[in-house]
């Protein structure tokens, strides 16, 4: 089993940047693929980004167009850590945002879809003020 944990969510104006940390434990050593979604109320989560061996690259990095070039996903494996680095921040960036881990390899996408990850997190909420 697999144990996600977010945490750094919290308000920011527009135009900032927040960082959001995902701590990983259980079967750390047999993930493959993560990502980050956000969920809006109302509306269905979506794939943000993802990073992980996608059958060509060992630490592809993928983004949805929507964030591209503003955010930035990282991981540290020495400590069991995956990040998100959020530039630029907009108000329809305000979400409850999940990170997300799999057994398998990443797929090749655009951005990550919710059906390929089997592991959760509780979810962070960020806020953006304009």
């Amino acid at each position: 089993q697999v144990h996600l944990v977010e945490s750094g969510g919290g308000s920011v104006q527009s135009g900032g940047s927040l960082t959001l940390s995902c701590a990983v434990s259980g079967s750390v050593n047999a993930v493959n693929c993560m990502a980050w979604f956000r969920q809006a109320l109302g509306t269905e989560r979506e794939g943000v980004a993802s990073v992980g061996d996608d059958g060509s690259t060992p630490y592809r990095t993928r983004y949805a167009d929507s964030v591209k070039g503003r955010f930035t996903i990282s991981q540290d494996t020495a400590k069991n850590m995956l990040y998100l680095q959020m530039n630029s921040l907009r108000p329809d960036d305000a979400a409850t945002y999940y990170c997300a881990a799999d057994l398998f390899i990443c797929r090749r996408r655009v951005a990550p879809r919710t059906t390929d990850f089997n592991y959760w997190g509780q979810g962070t909420q960020v806020t953006v003020s304009s």
